[in-house]
């Protein structure tokens, strides 16, 4: 057994929810992996051709208000970020996830769900040493005011800013050093969120279609319209810090390195982690070192 092992699930999850664009039914099986064959998303109700998708950055199709993945057969899974999220968050480095239709579950719209099906069949060690994405240089990306980077650190970190005109959420901050605790604690239960003016365009270009206060927060003005208001008064900042956690897996292993950003979104992260790939020197694969937190 290497010193600082992958880990897979295990055993199999099972659960099922609606997709929060589709509006769809789907049910998910989540399995454990062979050691370095990372993640995999499988549509089980596709036959005809390809259903396999490696969850990599290098499979990423559209990122306007999540992030979908596809192969070269045309398939396609949306919405992936949540569970990716909790896959780095948890130290999970290999797993397979089959689902009978087109999008993740949105669940409640935050990762908590995840968590917790997880737990009940806990993680097993595998035979393979896990390695981790050390940046040695800084990566950055703009697009007009909006900013985000990879910058070296001795472990990794998140320091993320967002902006908005609705005084429901104004300007929110959080920089933290990340590890599973952390992660658990200070981000997994903070939700999705939405405007209700908003509502109608997405809906007409066929997104949105399972959307409601189950699983968005919801924004009218500068009010929450949800009856049980917010988890945490700077829960829309810490939402965010969760998507970004789920599209920068998709490097394919957790990070030694600090991701700052400034009113980030899924397609500032993807132009990111391309950048990152196209950077080959501004990084290294290096193993588990002292003062290196077990995961994300």
């Amino acid at each position: 057994m290497a010193a600082h092992p992958q880990h897979t699930l295990n055993g199999p999850v099972r659960f099922s929810g609606i997709g929060v664009h589709t509006g769809a039914t789907v049910s998910v099986t989540v399995s454990p992996a062979p050691a370095n064959s990372g993640v995999t998303f499988i549509r089980t109700d596709i036959g005809d051709r390809d259903a396999r998708i490696p969850a990599r950055t290098d499979m990423v199709r559209e990122t306007r208000l999540g992030t979908v993945i596809g192969n070269a057969a045309g398939v396609s899974v949306s919405t992936i970020e949540h569970l990716m999220a909790v896959f780095c968050g948890l130290g999970v480095d290999n797993a397979s996830v089959a689902l009978d239709g087109p999008e993740t579950p949105i669940m409640d719209g935050s990762c908590e769900p995840f968590v917790r099906l997880i737990d009940r069949v806990g993680l097993r060690p595998q035979a393979a040493r896990r390695e981790y994405i050390e940046i040695l240089e800084p990566i950055v990306v703009t697009d007009g005011d909006k900013r985000a980077a990879l910058l070296p650190a001795d472990g990794p970190e998140i320091a993320l800013e967002i902006a908005f005109d609705t005084a429901a959420i104004g300007r929110q901050r959080i920089d933290l050093a990340l590890s599973e605790t952390g992660f658990r604690r200070e981000l997994a239960d903070c939700r999705t969120f939405g405007f209700l003016h908003e509502v109608e365009a997405l809906r007409a270009a066929g997104l949105a279609r399972g959307g409601s206060m189950d699983n968005v927060v919801v924004i009218d003005g500068g009010a929450v319209l949800n009856p049980q208001g917010l988890r945490r008064p700077d829960e829309f900042v810490r939402h965010k810090a969760l998507d970004a956690i789920g599209d920068l897996y998709l490097l394919g292993a957790p990070l030694i390195g600090r991701y700052e950003a400034f009113c980030p979104g899924h397609t500032l992260n993807h132009a990111l982690t391309r950048a990152a790939l196209e950077r080959t020197t501004a990084w290294r694969l290096t193993p588990w070192r002292h003062g290196v937190a077990r995961a994300v």
